[in-house]
């Protein structure tokens, strides 16, 4: 277990202890497999652990516990997000390739979220405090990109005018729309036989493998 700060936008930070994670976590998991209605905070204490009265104490409500989902998950991807553009030691293009290996394991080993992210979407206009929270987080995200984009066009690496959120997306959606399609994917390529332990690495490594060649072709590439 890890203590994770999440720094919002006016500089506060949010720090959650180890058994506050533990409630994070259940939580995840019941609002991704029955929905944000279909879990009771009954639900989630049992599945933690806990008593009713710590997850009041330390979230409030469901809803806040909702927003402390993404701040814990966004402030990890975060701090690696940050690592890696201001690494000195390897070249601009490595570090987009880094980038990706990044966010296809984080797809890979955290469905749970990812889930629960897209159940979220059609919801946020709701939900000002979580969209807040998100719009924060991509904004941080877009500028610690820009950064990096920045290096790359300064070392004659990368081409000019990029269009650094459309890019982005390309990597968020492509990615969602192969992973969440996994069987649609088996059966156009006639590997519906192939054992589950197999397929996940095969199709992390075609993902990275596309979305690699693809980046490359955008920042590279005069059209």
């Amino acid at each position: 277990m890890f203590n994770f700060a999440f720094e919002m936008e006016n500089g506060s930070i949010t720090h959650y202890n180890e058994k506050q994670e533990q409630i994070i976590l259940a939580a995840e998991r019941l609002f991704s497999e029955n929905g944000f209605n279909g879990t009771s905070v009954r639900d989630i204490a049992k599945l933690a652990g806990v008593n009713l009265a710590m997850i009041s104490y330390y979230f409030g409500s469901k809803e806040k516990l909702l927003e402390a989902i993404f701040e814990f998950r966004i402030s990890s991807s975060y701090i690696k997000l940050e690592s890696i553009t201001t690494n000195d030691k390897i070249e601009p293009i490595q570090k987009i390739f880094t980038l990706i290996d990044h966010y296809t394991d984080k797809l890979f080993n955290n469905t749970c979220f990812y889930k629960l992210m897209l159940s979220q979407q059609l919801k946020l206009a709701e939900n000002k405090d979580l969209l807040d929270i998100i719009y924060t987080s991509k904004k941080k995200n877009h500028e610690l990109i820009a950064v990096l984009v920045a290096e790359g066009q300064r070392k004659g690496q990368f081409r000019k005018k990029i269009d650094i959120g459309l890019m982005m997306s390309t990597l968020v959606g492509a990615s969602n729309q192969i992973y969440f399609n996994q069987d649609f994917y088996r059966r156009i390529n006639n590997i519906s036989d192939m054992p589950e332990e197999e397929f996940q690495v095969f199709l992390k490594k075609k993902l990275r493998i596309h979305l690699k060649h693809m980046f490359k072709a955008i920042l590279t590439h005069e059209i």
